[in-house]
């Protein structure tokens, strides 16, 4: 289930792009509030934009622009309107999205195709282990784009893996959507009960919220672990409510693929101008074929690298390469430069490590703090040295670590209407 456009040469997909975005720019300036009002302030005729590099002569929009002018992005009579989500509120507060009966549709198309992308088929049974409800847009879309494939689906919802396994035993799901780190806690509760987790038929995990590789596509240390108890396939994804579209990886696991006939993509340096082949910058996206909510160079805040050379698998789209860090979350520590990712990664070397929840904070003179919060069985003074030296050893800095009560810590990761855990708490102003 391979979409012909995603099969097509560059210079087809790039045409391919250019029409879709010339009908988004005549769609936006006929019925968004908000962009009819950036192309008239800015003196933008969109007649002229007759390339995706055109793009770099409109503004930007960002999260601040959909917090603050949230109903002029809509499109649509409120009739028309038939789900409505929020974003997490990861970094601000949530913003709602309408999508229509036809955004709808092009959500279980999205993930038809990336479960496709994924060596999902309509043979296939999938265990959703994330929310389906409070107004969440992921699990609505793993739901109906594995109806749309002609995949069973198994609705668990997110924790307890007693239930988990319950279900996986008795109805033998192939694969299973989660976060990896849970992955870790099924893997626990499995030794702890005597279940074989290798003879479960489990083939494959559609990973979300959480990275599986370093930069050059190998395992990291969290993938490592799962690995090396489950031998199961573990595929990396990469979305949000903003794009309503997922960037799956294929079987060869080298980034998650671009759908072309979903979204545009720019990768942009801190000036939003586009950044040379092969370095880092914000992914910023242009939703294509939205009718409730489209956006237009939408910056993500998501830090990433784009890989272009073709796909063993056949495609010939661009990938996306594990997320770095979110922009808004570099720290500057001590002379250097660390997103949360790479602390995860150190954290997750330590077995003994329970939990943990990393706190940023501005010091007296105005520079960056770290303070993470570990809960251990064992909280040791050796344990907290050899985490610092492991932090020195690897990133070249020892932030503040302290040892902390494991429900406080639970209580910091999910505060009142969070859907997912936070793993980071950013005090700074």
């Amino acid at each position: 289930m391979i979409p012909d456009i995603e099969l097509a040469s560059k210079t087809e997909i790039n045409n391919f792009q250019i029409k879709k975005l010339k009908d988004l720019l005549s769609y936006l300036n006929t019925n968004s509030t908000f962009y009819k009002r950036l192309f008239k302030t800015n003196k933008i005729d969109i007649d002229t934009i007759s390339s995706l590099g055109d793009l770099v002569t409109i503004p930007t929009t960002s999260k601040d622009d959909l917090q603050k002018y949230n109903d002029d992005f809509i499109c649509v009579p409120k009739n028309k309107i038939v789900d409505y989500v929020t974003t997490s509120g990861t970094l601000g507060e949530p913003v709602i999205f309408a999508l229509t009966d036809k955004d709808l549709d092009r959500l279980a198309y999205n993930e038809a195709i990336s479960f496709a992308c994924s060596s999902v088929t309509s043979d296939d049974v999938i265990q959703l282990m994330t929310t389906i409800d409070r107004r969440f847009m992921a699990g609505l879309a793993y739901f109906l784009g594995a109806r749309k494939l002609g995949a069973g689906i198994i609705r668990v919802g997110n924790g307890i893996p007693e239930l988990q396994w319950d279900s996986i035993l008795k109805f033998k799901p192939t694969y299973i959507i989660a976060v990896p780190s849970f992955l870790l806690k099924l893997i626990e509760y499995a030794q702890q009960h005597n279940i074989d987790i290798n003879a479960s038929g489990i083939k494959g995990a559609i990973c979300i919220g959480e990275s599986l590789r370093e930069q050059d596509f190998s395992l990291n240390t969290l993938s490592k672990k799962i690995k090396e108890n489950w031998d199961i396939e573990l595929f990396s994804t990469y979305a949000s409510t903003e794009m309503n579209t997922a960037f799956n990886e294929c079987k060869a696991q080298q980034g998650g693929h671009h759908h072309p006939e979903l979204i545009i993509t720019e990768i942009l340096d801190d000036n939003n101008q586009p950044v040379a082949e092969g370095e880092a910058g914000e992914l910023t996206i242009t939703t294509l074929g939205v009718e409730g909510m489209p956006l237009l160079r939408f910056k993500t805040g998501d830090i990433v690298k784009v890989h272009s050379k073709e796909c063993s698998c056949g495609r010939n789209t661009n990938r996306l390469g594990p997320v770095i860090g979110r922009k808004k979350q570099m720290i500057k520590y001590k002379g250097t430069t660390i997103y949360p990712p790479a602390m995860h990664n150190v954290l997750n070397d330590f077995s003994q490590v329970e939990t943990y929840i990393i706190e940023l904070s501005h010091n007296a003179i105005g520079t960056d703090e770290i303070l993470i919060k570990i809960a251990s069985k064992e909280p040791t003074e050796k344990l907290l040295k050899n985490i610092k030296d492991h932090f020195r050893a690897k990133l070249r800095v020892r932030p503040n670590i302290e040892f902390c009560d494991k429900k406080e810590i639970q209580k910091l990761q999910f505060p009142k209407m969070s859907r997912k855990p936070m793993m980071v708490i950013d005090l700074r102003k």
